[in-house]
């Protein structure tokens, strides 16, 4: 059997962090087969419907590095395409149904809707449509539903559960479910308005495009039931499924913008590169191994199974997150960023060569989490006009400091070789032999260079920022202050 699964959002806002999981696990398992992963819009509910929603989806996913099969670009018989579009496949079906006796009409106003709802709610009983005492077919007759029928009155097309007996599916993820047939709601198949509800166009769709596994969200698992039933009265064979855990927020509450951005956008506009996000929310329920937390997605795809996801839900860690944004930073190649480091940089106005993009990334990578952030936590590599720390200065110049550091800049000055090492010998060097703490050196230089207390090593950055820029910096702070031999 071929594997064939397919991502279905619905366009009702932009893709949620959950949706880019599951659009994640669904495309894992299908590479990992060898099978299809398709896509699907989901555009039953046209009220909900939200004007670009689909256009980020599609970005989203590329972006994070998922191609769907049978795109457009790529031809396909079946998709992504809207369900909007279908709507006279749905209705054929539903039809199929009520002469099955499977499904019948019902002429309910909303008014009528409401007053059934309240009327339980005030009897303690939970909300569901009963067919035996609402204006069904049921209660209508043959000849009064006919007479409505003649007359255009509005009705939908409700699904007929069985009034008692077991709903059995099985979950690979959470086992055998068995849910009674009395808890299960006469669901609306078709609306009023001609169009299907998420239900009926789901259970066509999955059955006409051959989808063997439906992999989705928790919150889908109470639907399943009534898909149960669609499948058995169409006669169909059923898709095996798999419903995923929740995404928590750190009180384990369900995620929600409560607790900051839920939508996968913002983390592409906070500069999380895709690999660390796919790589972080792969690992969101789902863990191949202990010992280690860094995968490509090629890794990703090889080791994936559905057996090792876990039903418990997972919390979804920000912190966690910036931390394996800082590993992709660290790992990859310096070369392949620059690209996207001189985009940032011409962003801020600044421009310089790639060769010193690089040597400033290289310098600075160890120190930061997004890549975004290297003309601002680096300004002093870019401009002689970058703010001291006047919390750091007050600490570590004085008197002391002042003759220190002129005794040390002409050593600095006839330096020859420039570099990291030759800088650790010679300061190194000159500090031991005066007798003098590496702190009294090594601190008011840093404060007068870069104006942080907090950066990448000391005689790297003065690697990075040169002999000329190094003295002219030394020489301008000691004039400032008055402290100039």
């Amino acid at each position: 059997m071929s594997v064939r699964v397919r991502f279905a959002p619905s366009p009702t806002g932009f893709l949620h962090i959950g949706g880019l999981r599951t659009a994640l696990y669904n495309y894992l398992f299908a590479k990992h087969h060898g099978g299809s992963c398709i896509l699907r819009i989901e555009d039953t509910d046209q009220t909900r419907f939200v004007e670009g929603a689909e256009d980020n989806i599609v970005e989203i996913c590329r972006w994070a590095g998922m191609e769907f099969d049978e795109s457009p670009e790529k031809g396909g018989p079946y998709g992504p395409y809207r369900q909007s579009d279908r709507t006279e496949l749905y209705r054929k079906y539903a039809n199929e149904l009520l002469q099955k006796g499977k499904a019948y009409r019902a002429f309910d106003t909303s008014e009528e809707l409401d007053a059934m709802r309240e009327r339980q709610k005030n009897a303690g009983i939970a909300a569901k449509y009963d067919r035996t005492v609402m204006r069904s077919e049921y209660t209508l007759g043959p000849e009064e539903t006919q007479r409505l029928l003649d007359a255009g009155a509005d009705f939908c097309i409700r699904l007929k559960v069985p009034a008692s007996g077991d709903i059995r599916f099985n979950d690979i993820v959470r086992g055998e479910v068995i849910v009674n047939a009395k808890d299960v709601d006469d669901q609306i198949l078709l609306k009023s308005d001609g169009f299907p509800t998420y239900h009926l166009a789901n259970v066509v769709d999955d059955h006409l495009m051959h989808i063997t596994h439906v992999i989705r969200g928790e919150e889908w698992l109470p639907s399943t039931p009534k898909h149960v039933l669609l499948y058995q009265a169409f006669e169909w064979d059923m898709p095996l499924f798999a419903h995923l855990p929740l995404l928590l927020n750190p009180d384990k509450s369900k995620m929600s913008k409560r607790f900051g951005d839920v939508f996968a956008k913002s983390f592409r506009e906070k500069g999380f590169f895709p690999d660390a996000l796919i790589n972080f929310v792969a690992l969101l329920g789902w863990n191949p191994t202990s010992d280690r937390e860094i995968f490509s997605m090629q890794e990703l795809i090889d080791a994936f199974t559905l057996e090792k996801v876990n039903k418990a839900g997972a919390v979804f860690d920000t912190k966690k997150l910036e931390w394996m944004n800082a590993q992709y930073l660290r790992l990859t190649d310096p070369q392949l960023l620059i690209p996207s480091l001189q985009q940032i940089l011409h962003e801020h106005s600044i421009e310089i060569s790639d060769d010193r993009a690089k040597s400033i990334f290289t310098l600075l990578r160890e120190r930061i989490t997004f890549l975004n952030e290297v003309p601002t936590f680096g300004a002093y590599m870019f401009s002689d006009s970058y703010e001291i720390d006047e919390e750091y200065k007050a600490k570590h110049w004085n008197a002391e400091a002042a003759q220190v550091i002129n005794a040390v800049l002409p050593l600095i000055k006839e330096m020859n070789v420039f570099d990291h090492t030759a800088l650790n010998e010679n300061i190194g060097s000159y500090a031991k032999e005066h007798g003098i703490a590496s702190k009294l050196i090594i601190h008011p230089l840093r404060m007068m260079l870069t104006g942080k207390q907090v950066g990448a090593g000391l005689y790297e950055t003065m690697e990075v920022l040169g002999k000329e820029t190094c003295i002219n910096r030394i020489k301008r702070f000691l004039h400032a202050q008055g402290n100039q031999s």
